[in-house]
């Protein structure tokens, strides 16, 4: 076969679902691909190598066609009969032109034809299954009016519509219109059941049509199985996208029927009608569900983020009319750390969801023990324990468990499921904490007496932006994204998190099962985790520190709580302000935020950095962006540390400390 052009023309017919053929040379040499080989009523011979010889039926009205096509003038035959003698297949053809525009070959593609008789009464029943299932906003109710008007159309025995399972083994009826006194097939079945002849159709996505089961099946081929759901003739299509089997539509007779091939496409023509709406319906109700969590999502954020605020509002006027009084100060002092802790905290929780979902967290493997993680879980909850009144019994396994973890991932896994079981669990309640070895994973389970899942949402307590128990009395705010953090992160790991309850009032389980020794792809060890970067310092007695900030109030405050520890302080509030500054103040350590307008923090660090007055400066990222890809950037941009906002006095002590530990 020489040519691009017909090699190209090649290889889209030996990839085309559709039946399609390419003829070339003057001995009318035939490539088929697989559809077209199976033509029924087109008398095919697989030994054949060119039309006459593939074709030995047909050939006599293809040929003619062929030779016009052939001159480069494309054209349209009937082809093939039916059983009832009528033409069932439409061949185009259409020349295939190399560079020079001349025709080297023919290109074949090959349409069934319905029977002239009844297509206008199956086109209009197309339109009326359509009108009548338009504004239906649910799956079971365009199955019932499909399904019905099909069965009623073709006055058959049964119409069953099923949708494959997930193991694309198994497939559920979800709804099958019967005749009267007919029995429901609904229910799940195994492909397997009904033989290798109708699994095998189903996977390729070809129609079965069996006209009489008993002649045509041997009990072993399916007959058995068909005979007990009372099914002597069948036509079921199959509906394959993307190379996997979705759905099928199934029409039964209780008596052996010869179907028309009108009949089958009509079949054909509902099934794929049928699905797309029945999807579009179900990703509507998806969307919708998403944007009603997203809405309620977003309202409790503004009620979580609105908690810590009216306190914190409430504590500066408090210092504002208290004349400095010292125990107010200090009552008022302890209050707003507490509150601004929990505000980093929501905010870290939404910015570890974002991270793990753009799959930007990478884990930082240490080999880490079972008891003392529990052990450090527990004391780093033990305020909150014991502010609900709650008790904890922990059983510890009896010798070390080392296993592979990211520590820092995994102690968060560990908090966030106690603070679920503290929040949920009312005062004075009873938790229960264990960890062990089994097999090749290791498991960690925590039980508590709290208000329980119910079973319809136990199936989605991990979702995204769900909280199952927000309407009731005892539940105690939230997010709803602690448990779905749980899952990323513990799925990130290669293991599974599972819960379980008996209902409501019966208390909640969870149960994380890690891999006891096996390293999840894609992860490395790491023998140290730390959110700064190496260490460099410089040794001062009266340190010269530079904030960099367009926030004033945020440069300000820093300032003002540096300069009252005693260093000496300059603020600048734009990049290109804090470079001058720098020039002349040259400071020790600068606290740069990178979205300063006129010059961001990179490039104020790019251009310190270039200057030999800077090269003992330690340079600190202060920002609201954490991603590891955020923390590379101020890496290449210079910066020693990255800080993530809001950025504590102790995290800035902890550094100036460093520089003093290790002198340049």
């Amino acid at each position: 076969m020489p040519g691009a052009a017909l090699r190209t023309a090649a290889r889209i017919v030996q990839h085309a679902r559709q039946p399609m053929a390419l003829v070339w040379g003057t001995q009318y040499h035939v490539v088929c691909n697989a559809a077209c080989r199976a033509m029924p009523g087109m008398a095919f011979n697989a030994a054949g190598d060119t039309v006459a010889s593939a074709w030995p039926g047909v050939a006599g009205t293809l040929l003619p066609l062929l030779a016009r096509a052939m001159a480069g003038e494309a054209g349209e035959v009937e082809s093939g009969t039916d059983a009832e003698g009528a033409p069932c297949w439409n061949m185009a053809a259409s020349p295939v032109l190399d560079d020079a525009g001349l025709a080297v070959g023919v290109f074949c593609t090959f349409a069934r034809r319905l029977a002239t008789d009844g297509v206008e009464e199956r086109l209009r029943l197309l339109d009326a299954i359509g009108e009548a299932t338009r504004v239906a906003v649910a799956p079971d109710a365009i199955m019932e009016a499909a399904t019905r008007m099909l069965g009623e159309y073709l006055q058959v025995t049964r119409v069953a519509y099923a949708d494959l399972e997930p193991d694309n083994d198994r497939f559920t009826i979800r709804h099958d219109w019967t005749a009267p006194g007919a029995a429901s097939t609904v229910g799940v079945y195994s492909l397997d059941l009904f033989g290798p002849r109708a699994r095998a159709a189903m996977r390729s996505g070809q129609t079965l049509r069996i006209s009489d089961v008993d002649r045509e099946l041997a009990p072993d081929e399916g007959a058995h199985m068909f005979n007990l759901i009372g099914v002597k003739a069948i036509i079921c299509c199959p509906l394959v996208k993307a190379g996997k089997l979705v759905a099928m539509m199934a029409v039964h007779q209780d008596a052996a029927r010869a179907w028309r091939d009108g009949e089958l496409a009509l079949v054909e023509a509902v099934v794929e009608r049928c699905w797309a709406h029945i999807e579009r319906v179900r990703a509507m109700a998806t969307l919708r569900e998403t944007d009603r969590r997203k809405s309620e999502f977003l309202a409790v954020l503004a009620h979580e983020l609105r908690n810590p605020l009216a306190p914190i509002r409430n504590g500066i006027d408090m210092l504002r009319i208290s004349a400095g009084n010292p125990a107010t100060a200090a009552r008022v002092r302890d209050m707003m750390e507490r509150q601004v802790t929990h505000m980093a905290h929501l905010i870290n929780d939404l910015l570890d969801v974002a991270r793990v979902n753009n799959g930007k967290v990478v884990l930082q493997l240490e080999r880490v023990d079972l008891r003392q993680m529990l052990a450090n879980a527990v004391e780093a909850n033990a305020a909150a324990l014991a502010a609900a009144g709650h008790t904890i019994e922990v059983d510890m396994p009896d010798a070390p468990i080392a296993f592979d973890a990211d520590p820092v991932r995994l102690a968060q896994v560990l908090g966030n499921l106690l603070s679920n079981a503290v929040k949920y669990t009312p005062p004075g309640g009873r938790l229960h904490l264990s960890g062990q070895r089994s097999g090749e994973m290791v498991e960690i389970r925590l039980a508590d007496n709290g208000i329980g899942i119910p079973a319809e949402h136990l199936a989605s307590v991990f979702d995204m932006f769900t909280q199952v128990s927000r309407n009731l009395e005892r539940a105690r705010g939230g997010l709803g994204i602690g448990l779905s953090l749980v899952q990323r992160l513990v799925e990130l790991h290669g293991g599974t998190v599972a819960a379980a309850s008996a209902g409501l009032g019966q208390g909640s389980t969870f149960t994380v099962r890690l891999p006891a020794s096996v390293q999840p792809p894609g992860v490395a060890h790491a023998a140290v985790v730390d959110e700064a970067f190496a260490p460099r310092a410089t040794a001062a007695a009266a340190l010269r520190i530079l904030v960099a900030d367009d926030n004033v109030d945020a440069a300000d405050t820093l300032c003002a709580l540096l300069g009252a520890s005693g260093y000496t302080t300059r603020v600048a509030y734009d990049g290109a302000e804090a470079l001058a500054i720098a020039e002349q103040f040259l400071p020790q350590l600068a606290l740069l935020d990178l979205g300063m307008p006129r010059m961001d923090g990179f490039e104020t660090a790019r251009r310190m950095r270039a200057l030999p007055a800077f090269a003992g400066t330690m340079l600190v990222a202060v920002t609201g962006w954490g991603a590891e890809a955020d923390r590379e950037r101020s890496r290449a941009a210079g910066f020693d540390h990255h800080l993530l906002k809001p950025a504590s006095m102790q995290q800035v002590q902890a550094l100036i400390e460093s520089m003093a530990q290790t002198p340049r």
